[in-house]
């Protein structure tokens, strides 16, 4: 779970990021499990888009993967009516933004990334200091040796060995 105060962040980057890029329609922070972080989409369900983003970015990862040109850094769709881009932002997230068909993709890339890398710095953050705070647990017990007496034969097994 991320502390409120890091979900404000990430919201308020969304914010100024729609501010400089006035064509973004949506942007959308989503861990790489499809669950929603924060959003600013009007008019488009958060939920679902953080579940397709999931399902594309799993595909891009694999093509990025196959091709053998490292791991996933962005992944663009042109629709008829607009793009939709994906940047990574951090370990566990990604960012997805909406945009008119009329941005200008340069300066959407140039801003996407840059809001991606400060979206990933917070949740990066947010998740280190959670797994700081969280008291380490065995999920097994801890196996004690016993040492093991020598096993003693018993006359019918000495005679059946030495009968064959």
């Amino acid at each position: 779970m991320v502390p409120e105060q890091d979900l404000q962040a990430v919201l308020d980057e969304l914010r100024r990021l729609r501010t400089r890029v006035p064509q973004l329609t949506g942007a959308l922070a989503a861990g790489v499990d499809g669950l929603v972080v924060a959003h600013d989409t009007p008019g488009v369900d958060p939920e679902g888009l953080a579940a397709l983003t999931a399902a594309a970015l799993g595909v891009a990862v694999r093509v990025a993967d196959a091709t053998g040109n490292g791991s996933f850094r962005e992944l663009l769709v042109r629709g008829e009516h607009g793009y939709v881009a994906t940047y990574a932002a951090g370990r566990t997230a990604v960012l997805t933004l909406l945009a008119q068909d009329r941005v200008n993709v340069g300066r959407l890339h140039l801003e996407g990334r840059r809001a991606g890398a400060r979206i990933g710095e917070v949740l990066d953050a947010a998740e280190a200091a959670a797994a700081a705070a969280r008291p380490v647990t065995r999920t097994t017990p801890a196996r004690t040796r016993t040492t093991r007496t020598p096993r003693t034969t018993t006359a019918a097994e000495a005679r059946t060995a030495t009968d064959s």
